[in-house]
């Protein structure tokens, strides 16, 4: 009873917010700190209001400061890497960020005194810093690109110079179904996956060792649980969330289908 008492406790202590939390920012040149307190106290930070929020599925309120002015510096060749406390990460190229077709990256940070909401599906909470966008659908920003429980952001290289085992065969066609959906795979399942045990995230199975998804799953089954992962296996504890159509098309499914299919065939060699 007493072990149980105290695993309740931990379980209640872990859904509370952070009273001082910290972010850290590499961009090449040292880590800087930044500090809850000091980022509210901020010039630039102000009230945000983001319509249809992908963590809380309806409009919210932030005090945010733009996310360009923590990484000044970047550049248009420079690959960024943002990643959870959940072991989520996600990697997002700095001509999104920079980008001028209307799309806005905020930090969005979580006041001590104004907590927000928990996350549904058992998912604990989005602060203490959340990344979030206004006017997303200017630059096609997808669900995978607003990270939340934030810790740490750093500059890395590209994700095919740092994980040559997930690339797809360089003979095919650029235009190629194939390296379409590689790109969309970045996109979208490699900030919790692993692929041929490479990858920064460890969220999520590796999705080609020892077997590839489309190796045990008939196709019209993969496409329902990549829509919703319920449909499936009914697990209330289950933390993948599906795509719709708005996140990831139809095309766009059947591309990354496609990169799966091939690399069944690409396993490194024991």
């Amino acid at each position: 009873m007493k072990l149980f008492a105290t695993c309740l406790l931990v379980s209640c202590l872990a859904l509370l917010p952070a009273t001082a939390a910290e972010l850290k920012v590499d961009l090449g040149h040292g880590v800087i700190t930044y500090r809850t307190e000091t980022l509210l106290k901020r010039h630039d930070a102000r009230t945000i209001s983001v319509p249809d929020d992908v963590a809380f599925h309806r409009t919210m309120h932030y005090r945010a400061v733009p996310l360009a002015a923590l990484l000044e510096g970047i550049g248009p060749d420079d690959h960024l890497q943002f990643v959870a406390g959940d072991g989520f990460a996600a990697e997002i190229p700095a001509t999104l960020l920079m980008n001028t077709q209307g799309s806005e990256a905020w930090l969005a940070i979580e006041e001590p005194s104004r907590p927000w909401p928990a996350l549904d599906k058992n998912r604990g909470r989005a602060g203490p810093f959340y990344v979030v966008w206004t006017r997303p659908q200017a630059a096609r920003v997808g669900p995978e690109q607003w990270p939340y429980q934030l810790a740490r952001i750093r500059t890395l290289g590209g994700v095919a110079e740092r994980f040559p085992a997930i690339l797809p065969d360089p003979s095919l066609p650029a235009d190629s179904e194939v390296k379409r959906g590689f790109a969309v795979f970045q996109r979208t399942c490699f900030a919790c996956h692993t692929l041929n045990g490479e990858g920064d995230s460890k969220l999520g199975p590796d999705l080609n060792l020892p077997h590839n998804p489309t190796e045990y799953l008939r196709a019209d089954l993969l496409r329902a649980f990549i829509r919703d992962p319920q449909s499936l296996r009914q697990w209330p504890q289950a933390k993948m969330q599906g795509f719709d159509t708005h996140a990831l098309s139809d095309a766009d499914l059947d591309a990354v289908l496609a990169y799966l299919r091939h690399m069944a065939g690409r396993k490194p060699a024991h």
